[in-house]
């Protein structure tokens, strides 16, 4: 009967089926956004998808920021609690021994120790040799009290030691809590891009990666550039040099989210990466790299700055000249060149 009959149901904005989609696809955290349109409504546009899509990959991007700084600070941790233990098991040891000096000492007094002094002296076939031995008793008495000290010393320094190491191991716990939130975050974005990009066909698919930031223009060392051609590294020998060339020979490697190199990187593991191969240490992250060194303005820029890109400074390329960078774009992608102006701009550092 009509009265048990389910109503109908309406759109948020009242109008075509159409709005229902694109709206369902702005405000989608995950792909599951177009799971949950009706059957009947139609497949999302390219540029729909390309919006979502490129949201999704930056957003993973600043989860892998979090999760390179998570990750460097639970290293440091583990290498502190790891130190503690290695310390703390010398001076049990140091601890041990001085116990089992203290205890041998002890004993050899308590069987020499029997007889009262007086008595002793009295039946002393040799007065002087007894008061020579009460003068080496009396120096042991001092031993004796210098090892327990030594004792106590050791047990003070072992609790601190192992105090200490509890409050690393509780961080370090954290750390590691905070690595898995910040990894089921990225595997999330990062599924949900790649689940949208399989609504596309291998046409739009080759359009979409052409069209990126940092897309297949430019892609391989030597091709057309929308600024310019591409300029060859620096030979003058200089760090920043050296770490150009080293990002031309990153060039075609898979990026990777938390990957430092050799084989494959993330954007700023890349530039980590690259400064590191000319004798400069920098930060692992986006938000830290940006502070190491001296800020530069955007007509200063120089080969070997780096730049870098959105509001929240998580994404960062190698500057090589002729207004291109080498960067690591996205999950999917490889390291490549790209136009500076493909990405809106944060700011830039110069390491060296």
């Amino acid at each position: 009967m009509a009265s048990h009959r389910k109503p109908r149901q309406r759109t948020l904005s009242g109008g075509p089926v159409r709005t229902t989609a694109a709206l369902a696809l702005a405000g989608a955290a995950t792909a599951t956004a177009f799971e949950g349109t009706s059957q009947a409504d139609p497949r999302p546009t390219p540029a729909q998808v390309k919006s979502e899509v490129d949201r999704l990959y930056e957003e993973a991007e600043a989860a892998t920021e979090q999760y390179n700084g998570a990750k460097e600070q639970a290293d440091e941790a583990e290498r502190a609690l790891t130190g503690l233990r290695e310390e703390a098991a010398r001076k049990t040891d140091q601890l041990n021994t001085a116990r089992s000096a203290l205890g041998t000492l002890a004993a050899s007094q308590y069987r020499s120790g029997s007889l009262g002094t007086a008595v002793q002296l009295a039946l002393a076939s040799d007065p002087q040799e007894y008061l020579s031995q009460a003068a080496f008793i009396a120096r042991a008495g001092d031993r004796n009290a210098a090892g327990i000290t030594t004792v106590r010393r050791r047990l003070d320094e072992v609790g601190k030691l192992r105090e200490q190491a509890s409050g690393r191991l509780a961080d370090l716990r954290s750390r590691q809590t905070e690595l898995a939130g910040h990894k089921a975050v990225i595997e999330e974005k990062l599924t949900a891009a790649k689940n949208l990009l399989a609504r596309l066909t291998a046409e739009e698919r080759a359009a979409y990666e052409a069209g990126s930031p940092g897309g297949s223009a430019g892609a391989v060392a030597g091709s057309a550039a929308p600024q310019g051609s591409t300029p060859p590294p620096p030979a003058d020998g200089s760090r920043a040099a050296r770490a150009v060339a080293f990002a031309y020979g990153a060039i075609g490697k898979p990026y990777v989210w938390g990957a430092t190199g050799p084989g494959s990187f993330d954007c700023s593991g890349l530039t980590q990466a690259a400064w590191r191969s000319a004798g400069v240490s920098l930060p692992r992250t986006t938000y830290t790299q940006i502070n190491a060194g001296r800020r530069v303005s955007r007509d200063q820029l120089a080969p070997g700055d780096l730049v870098f890109f959105y509001s929240g400074v998580t994404h960062v390329g190698l500057y090589i000249g002729n207004g291109q960078m080498i960067h690591a774009p996205r999950p999917g992608s490889t390291v490549r060149l790209a136009p500076i102006d493909s990405m809106p701009w944060a700011g830039a550092s110069r390491p060296a």
